[in-house]
């Protein structure tokens, strides 16, 4: 400890990050750094014996980071970090020190020794996937069975628009424009709320969407959608009994019906669904079919590149850049990108 410091716990100089991260971090971030922190919070705890930011060096970062990389963290999943998942929490907690650094919790440049692991490119992707022709089976059982229902619209706003979760989410009633012939969707960047858009201004864009579509999204205003405002005064198109839905339930509903069991079908697993742990709502992204939101833009993107659509259509209509659509997206294997090249040849 030196003299130029002021004494501060690990934990009430967390809170006073996530406090200043409301002055300008978008929901997510804030969601994702109180995650990463509590691992950190916990080692200080129970492996570091820190009480005090003042005492922390680079002998305990350098542990810590040993400590998560093989799988420390309580609420954590068994087995080793995966590297991109290690590097990500690092990342956070070098942003953290940055921050105690300027509250004079730590030394200003402490941050700088958080040891950060070397990324590949196959590191840095996320190889789960959902191929694209598993999504019109779900979508056909979904129109026929749950139609308009709140399962419904999200699966198909998803794959008609490739929204990311948090666009589906900020889509509020004005944004729909569903009469007519050029019916479509506005996303709309709204920073001072809990639904801004991922690339801020420059992500807003309206999509057009068929005319089936507009009208399973009318039928479900008209029907099943419970008619609440949320906490800013707003119409959200989807929506709860406590108001806006949550990131957690759009996740769940791609868990959901991800999982062929809750189509009626067999099981590809070999699971007993008497004892599958997965069936359990809490635990539907433990089955192994299972997929995320994340994973279904994906497929649409790989769809789209498949039909032959131009890398800049798609990237305007999904809000990433062309260079992330090929690094993180397009999950097309060596002969689908093959067919590609040789219907343009054959042209």
């Amino acid at each position: 400890m030196t003299d130029d410091l002021e004494p501060i716990a690990p934990q009430e100089a967390v809170e006073l990050h996530l406090d200043a991260m409301k002055d300008g971090s978008a929901e997510w971030t804030q969601t994702s750094h109180k995650s990463d922190l509590r691992a950190f919070v916990e080692w200080c705890q129970e492996k570091g014996g820190i009480d005090n930011m003042n005492e922390l060096n680079g002998r305990h970062l350098y542990q810590f980071r040993v400590w998560r990389r093989e799988g420390g963290y309580s609420n954590g999943k068994d087995g080793e970090l995966a590297k991109k998942t290690l590097h990500s929490n690092l990342t956070t907690v070098r942003a953290f020190l940055r921050f105690c650094g300027d509250i004079e919790a730590v030394h200003e440049d402490l941050y700088l020794k958080v040891p950060l692991p070397d990324l590949s490119i196959g590191d840095e992707v996320s190889d789960s996937k959902i191929v694209p022709e598993r999504i019109p089976p779900i979508l056909e059982y979904l129109s026929r069975y749950e139609y308009a229902s709140r399962d419904h619209i999200i699966w198909t706003l998803i794959w008609e628009t490739g929204a990311r979760l948090g666009g589906v989410r900020a889509i509020d009633l004005q944004d729909c424009e569903l009469d007519g012939r050029d019916p479509g969707i506005d996303f709309i960047h709204r920073p001072d709320t809990d639904t801004p858009l991922k690339n801020d201004g420059p992500g807003e864009r309206y999509n057009r969407i068929t005319e089936e579509t507009a009208r399973a999204v009318q039928d479900y205003i008209d029907g099943p959608r419970v008619d609440v405002t949320d906490d800013h005064g707003r119409d959200p198109l989807i929506t709860t009994k406590q108001g806006r839905v949550s990131r957690s339930c759009v996740r769940d509903t791609v868990y959901r019906w991800t999982r062929p069991c809750h189509r009626g079908e067999d099981c590809p697993h070999d699971r007993d669904p008497e004892t599958c742990e997965a069936i359990d709502h809490t635990h539907m992204s433990k089955c192994p079919s299972s997929r995320s939101p994340h994973d279904l833009r994906k497929a649409r993107v790989t769809k789209y590149r498949n039909d032959g659509v131009p890398r800049g259509v798609v990237s305007d209509r999904l809000d990433a850049s062309e260079e992330i659509l090929d690094k993180h997206y397009d999950r097309a294997s060596r002969r689908e990108r093959a067919t590609r090249r040789w219907k343009i040849i054959n042209k």
